[in-house]
């Protein structure tokens, strides 16, 4: 046994259900490996093979999971946001270098102006009429191939550089069959498992969680075209997901919709509801257990880790509302700014080291030299562990509030703004101010038909929190901006909502 991707792909039952899509005929386990056969076989025709990139630029659904499978089996996948400009697109691929950018027939996406201007060749995705889901060829012409080994790069990711230029986050077939293991392993998934995918897969959560994950345990996806809430419950009626994976913001406006679909929650039999990519506010947990009655299961992950590193557990056992759970896959430690390790329930930052971490950012000394102590990856959250081993994330080191000295989580001021009946969502972040450096400000968005004045709202958090972490400045807004991905970004927020004093 190798520990690579195609491993992954032998695990499934030949006739057994693989990828399947709303309206399309499904796609077994043995018609998928025949098709990566094939795709291997054609990219080998035109010089491609293992350890070179290709990106992949296509809308959510059932080609984007099997192009990955494809590429992330026998080369370096390098999946990018069919959303990007023409100059973002320039720079991704001028960062990344791929052999090849895969786009969908006749498509008109920026990405082929910005590959033509650094001479890269463009292959579009051809689908037969009646195809089964996920099934397309590139060209007639193919060539024997080799297999990759555990070394060779599996899969390519930038950072979402909110603050920098976005480091590039190489990731062998060794990290993605250990994390694909890792997540299997916690979710207790099997071949009876059904997944319905509304994550986008040019993302690791998706990516990792849903597609590679299921296909460890030789389960099915639904390979939705992305998240939308209306058509959340109408998916799950035709397709009865045994479970689905989101970022909080998306189960929050599945949670929303749910209150106008009673009979399509009650007929849904979910095993359970999991929950990663940012922090899931305990009033959200609440209600998405008192929704779906089965467990949720929230889990800590990002890329540089192939995506897990901590999950709360299924029962038996404990579900622990405002924790990531227990270490799930690699070693988690808490270090001080000197590196040094620090106790149980004692702050500091949290580090991991395993089998699914990253050898290191390419072509960035000095990011990896700041990025690894001793081994342990340092993940820039913040956080500390209970005496159960629970990991509390407390915040991004660099989302942190200074105000004047004083330290705060803005993701302690969400969960407590969140608990008001009219909040339905919440996010803390920092405004400039001339005398403090920074100053606690939040936007909100209301339940539908509530109104309720910022005053109100400061009261509201005045009766949990302390004085100085009450946000001086609260505005309602319809919708708070969020990255593509789904996730609030937290950095630049007060700029984009032109608050706070010019220091």
């Amino acid at each position: 046994m190798t520990n690579t991707v195609l491993e992954l792909l032998r695990r499934g039952n030949t006739e057994a259900p693989a990828l399947t899509a709303p309206g399309r005929a499904g796609l077994s386990y043995g018609g998928l490996r025949d098709f990566v056969r094939r795709i291997h076989r054609q990219l080998a025709a035109r010089d491609i093979g293992p350890g070179d990139r290709v990106a992949i630029v296509l809308p959510n659904g059932p080609e984007m999971a099997s192009s990955f499978l494809a590429v992330a089996s026998g080369l370096s996948a390098a999946p990018l946001n069919p959303a990007y400009t023409e100059a973002e697109y320039a720079f991704y691929l001028s960062d990344l270098k791929p052999k090849l950018v895969m786009v969908d027939a006749g498509s008109d996406n920026p990405v082929r102006a910005a590959a033509a201007q650094l001479g890269m060749d463009v292959a579009e995705i051809k689908v037969e009429e009646n195809a089964p889901a996920g099934v397309f060829s590139l060209w007639e012409e193919e060539a024997d191939c080799l297999p990759p080994g555990p070394d060779h790069e599996a899969l390519v990711l930038h950072t979402s550089g909110t603050t920098s230029r976005p480091k590039v986050v190489p990731l062998s077939q060794a990290n993605l069959f250990a994390s694909a293991n890792n997540v299997s392993g916690t979710l207790a998934l099997t071949e009876d498992d059904h997944c319905l995918n509304i994550m986008p897969l040019f993302h690791i959560h998706g990516l990792i969680a849903v597609v590679l994950a299921s296909v460890n345990a030789g389960a099915s996806i639904c390979c939705t075209p992305g998240f939308n809430a209306l058509r959340f419950f109408g998916w799950a009626a035709e397709e009865k997901p045994s479970w689905y994976s989101a970022v909080p913001t998306m189960h929050q406006a599945i949670l929303q919709r749910a209150e106008r679909n009673p009979e399509a929650v009650a007929a849904m039999a979910l095993r359970f509801v999991r929950s990663s990519s940012a922090s899931l506010p305990p009033a959200v947990f609440k209600l998405l257990h008192e929704t779906f009655r089965c467990p949720v299961i929230e889990a800590y992950g990002m890329t540089e880790a192939t995506h897990q590193m901590a999950s709360n557990p299924l029962p038996p056992g404990e579900q622990k509302p405002g924790f990531v759970g227990r270490a799930a896959g690699p070693e988690i430690r808490i270090l001080d700014a000197e590196g040094a390790l620090l106790g149980t329930g004692e702050e500091g930052e949290v580090c991991i080291r395993g089998a699914n971490v990253t050898a290191g950012y390419e072509n960035n000394p000095s990011a990896n030299a700041s990025s690894f102590t001793n081994g342990w990856f340092r993940t820039g959250d913040q956080g500390y562990l209970d005496a159960d081993g629970y990991l509390k994330i407390t915040g991004r080191i660099k989302e942190i509030i200074n105000r004047g000295g004083e330290k705060i989580s803005p993701l302690e001021v969400d969960d407590v703004l969140l608990e008001h009946p009219a909040v339905r969502q919440a996010v803390t972040f920092g405004m400039p101010h001339k005398a403090l450096g920074e100053e606690v400000a939040a936007a909100v968005v209301l339940a539908e038909g509530a109104t309720v004045a910022a005053g109100e709202l400061q009261a509201f958090a005045a009766q949990t929190l302390a004085a100085y972490k009450v946000p001086r400045k609260i505005v309602v807004l319809d919708e708070i901006p969020k990255g593509a991905t789904g996730k609030i970004q937290r950095i630049g927020l007060a700029r984009q909502l032109n608050l706070g004093e010019p220091a």
